[in-house]
């Protein structure tokens, strides 16, 4: 099974910027997008028939949303984490007979760290959440998580400790979370492989340099180790200062067409 996430910073301009080719390239089972920045109506996507489409919009219009397109008939499709709404559009969980879909976008902190508090309060919520679902199934997390973990997870780390994404705070969350069973599952299969990011300032030159962040990930609950096959990191795909990144997974689910 291929699974793809890709924040994709408003999807209407992505889709002008090469979306559906990209789509069809990476030809995933379950395609997952962070900030969409849509409301209900705004958009329609011909992605074929064999894909169902799963919508978390913001109530601020063109800020934030998540989606997911999948050709596997999820059990049931959640909208938020405690309750099955959240204002921000930030969650998709869907459901499946052996495994569990969470596709996020993490609140930022904020450049002057004004959102901090409740980025830390998030977190602690959400890996409860996570460790809720792992206690009946297998979880898969996929998103832009907005933390690079380690130093290897950007280009400039010494000069940006201590900046929104990378806070010791943050840092600090995200090995809170692995340690409660889940894996990162790029550093997994590539524990020393650096020089990879899923994101890059619009800044002049910023991407041509390679002066990037790694903040998009695939986590896995432990218990899937073994049935990893490969992570990757889409690097050369543009249409986003986001680039996709995809998981290919050994699962016993069946495509079921609509």
């Amino acid at each position: 099974m291929k699974l793809v996430s890709w924040n994709v910073n408003g999807l209407r301009a992505c889709v002008k910027k090469g979306f559906m080719d990209v789509f069809r390239e990476l030809d995933a089972d379950l395609f997952c997008l962070q900030e969409s920045k849509l409301q209900a109506g705004q958009i329609e996507l011909d992605l074929g028939p064999e894909y169902r489409q799963y919508w978390n919009y913001a109530e601020q219009k063109g800020y934030s949303g998540t989606a997911v397109f999948s050709r596997l008939a999820p059990l049931s499709v959640r909208y938020g984490m405690e309750e099955d709404h959240e204002p921000e559009g930030r969650m998709l969980t869907l459901e499946f007979e052996s495994f569990f879909l969470v596709n996020v976008y993490t609140p930022n902190a904020r450049r002057d760290l004004s959102r901090l508090p409740y980025r830390l309060e998030w977190e602690d919520r959400f890996r409860r959440y996570l460790l809720q679902l792992n206690a009946s199934k297998p979880v898969i997390v996929c998103g832009d998580l907005n933390v690079a973990h380690q130093e290897l997870d950007l280009k400039n780390a010494r000069a940006n400790l201590g900046n929104s994404g990378f806070t010791l705070e943050e840092r600090g969350k995200m090995t809170e979370l692995l340690g409660a069973g889940f894996l990162d599952t790029f550093r997994h299969l590539y524990p020393d492989r650096g020089e990879v990011y899923s994101w890059w300032s619009y800044m002049p030159k910023v991407r041509e340099r390679n002066i990037g962040w790694r903040i998009d990930y695939f986590l896995v609950s432990a218990s899937l180790a073994d049935q990893l096959i490969d992570a990757d990191i889409h690097c050369s795909v543009h249409g986003s200062d986001h680039c996709p990144v995809s998981l290919c997974i050994d699962l016993p689910e069946r495509v079921s067409k609509l």
